[in-house]
């Protein structure tokens, strides 16, 4: 029971999918793990319909058919890879420019130690 999937709607699900990734702050794991199977896409889309009547008791049926026919596109892939990197990035930047400079205080004070150890 395959269905075909309309572009605007494959981009509606890879918005939701890419988001909910980036919120939960998954991407690293999530793009590494997307790249390491997309030779297999193909058979990870099979395999989706083949376990769609225990899924759908969790997701919507729709969405859920709709996520496995994005899968059996390369290009479709490419861009949820892209969308998610994107998001992770406007989503944690300041988050991530924080813990920069934490890091860099954090660095400054040992040094400080260090050569203040060594004075002696």
């Amino acid at each position: 029971m395959q269905i075909d999937i309309k572009p605007e709607r494959a981009i509606e699900l890879i918005e939701k999918i890419a988001r909910f990734i980036a919120e939960k702050k998954m991407a690293p794991a999530a793009i590494m793990t997307i790249e390491s199977l997309r030779p297999l896409n193909f058979i990870a889309s099979q395999a989706l319909y083949f376990l769609a009547p225990f899924a759908e008791v969790i997701f919507k049926p729709k969405e859920y058919e709709e996520f496995a026919a994005m899968l059996e596109k390369d290009e479709y892939i490419e861009l949820l890879i892209k969308r998610i990197d994107e998001l992770d990035t406007e989503l944690h930047l300041e988050e991530r420019k924080q813990k920069r400079k934490l890091r860099k205080r954090r660095i400054n004070k040992l040094k400080k130690f260090i050569r203040n150890l060594f004075k002696r």
